[in-house]
């Protein structure tokens, strides 16, 4: 779930984390208004999507008098914003947030994020602020500054001081240290996937402020979190996610032509690694666990149903989970819904015996001998 930069930044300044003064509009007549109310001589005019890369695209835009904040909320309100993460469709901009001016003096990037590889809270800094930070990790890696944060005892102000040494930050040092703090303390509160700031600045006045808020909440955390839930945008699901969803299944739609189907998340994840260095392209992630005997034929309805599927790779791999448990809720889904696609199984572990004579005597079917073999298979 997403919310917009300035339902983000509500969430910062309850944690002290300092942000520019600013009002969130639904109309240029609005925005007119809250340039008055702000006062100044400078303000930006920014669109409120959910996606990065707004200045490229023409959605954000500094203005210096009533009458330019004016014409820069006409152009803005209302446009198809095309980024580099909207896609070439684009979103369209239906609030705006009218903010102060900044005297920007340094910028730098930090992000709290999950890192999926050492399933860790991860500490992300760059002096690189202002950028695209995809762009800076694959232009300058050597910029983007990691510490991988322990849960159980949270983010502590002299591992956030160490992250920040030698950004000639020079007097905002701590400042910026102590905004680290709040961001991971904001970022444990709201079951955040990420929270980052880009850029967070440091003024010629000596503050330390937050320019932006991207603001990003596991979906699983609604239920936890009615305040943000009813303010936030769901992740978007196509059709078939969506309808997986409300059959309980863990289902995230590709663009390939493999279907898979395995027992666990991470045996999925390999099993579509498997089909790619075959030259296959894996249609979807499906995992079905340990209740397959009972969700075998909704997830075999949900494979069926996907245009273009050319084979099916079905992968068990028993522990505690019987593999001719699993094998027999697969096999009574076949069985009801006669598939015409070719599938490859590959069953090993705790029942595998009992399932291959399941597969033999009811489907006529030997399992491929290894993982590879049915990945490589399906992937022809």
């Amino acid at each position: 779930m997403k919310i917009h930069e300035y339902q983000g930044k509500e969430i910062f300044r309850k944690f002290g984390v300092p942000t520019p003064r600013g009002i969130a509009c639904f109309s240029v007549d609005e925005a007119v208004a809250a340039a008055k109310q702000l006062g100044g001589k400078v303000w930006v005019v920014k669109a409120q999507i959910h996606a990065g890369g707004r200045g490229k695209g023409g959605g954000v835009k500094v203005a210096k008098s009533i009458d330019e904040v004016k014409s820069k909320a006409q152009q803005i309100l209302g446009m198809q914003l095309v980024t580099h993460q909207t896609g070439p469709g684009g979103q369209k901009v239906r609030r705006l947030l009218i903010e102060e001016g900044a005297d920007i003096r340094k910028e730098m990037y930090v992000g709290m994020v999950v890192d999926r590889g050492t399933q860790r809270a991860v500490l992300m800094a760059s002096s690189e602020g202002g950028m695209d930070i995809e762009e800076v990790a694959a232009t300058a890696p050597g910029s983007l500054r990691r510490r991988p944060v322990d849960i159980r005892r949270g983010l502590l102000h002299a591992d956030a001081a160490t992250l920040v040494q030698g950004l000639a930050l020079g007097a905002a040092e701590g400042k910026v240290t102590d905004a680290l703090v709040k961001l991971y303390e904001a970022y444990a509160a709201f079951d955040a996937e990420l929270l980052e700031i880009n850029p967070l600045i440091v003024a010629r006045d000596g503050r330390v402020v937050a320019l932006d808020c991207k603001f990003v909440m596991d979906d699983s955390a609604i239920a936890r979190q009615p305040l943000v839930s009813r303010a936030g945008t769901p992740e978007k699901l196509t059709g078939l996610e969506a309808r997986a969803r409300a059959a309980g299944l863990k289902y995230i739609d590709l663009e390939g032509n493999v279907g898979v189907l395995a027992n666990g998340a991470g045996l999925t994840m390999t099993t579509m690694d498997v089909v790619r260095h075959h030259g296959g392209r894996p249609a979807n992630f499906l995992e079905i666990g340990g209740e397959s005997y009972t969700q075998a034929r909704p997830a075999l309805e949900l494979l069926l149903s996907k245009p273009g599927i050319k084979s099916l790779v079905i992968n068990f791999c028993g522990a505690f989970a019987r593999t001719d448990v699993m094998t027999q809720g697969v096999i009574e889904a076949i069985e009801a819904l006669k598939p015409r696609l070719p599938i490859f199984f590959s069953v090993h572990g705790t029942g595998d015996v009992e399932a291959i004579k399941l597969l033999k005597e009811r489907l006529g079917v030997t399992p491929l001998a290894t993982m590879e073999d049915a990945c490589k298979a399906a992937a022809r």
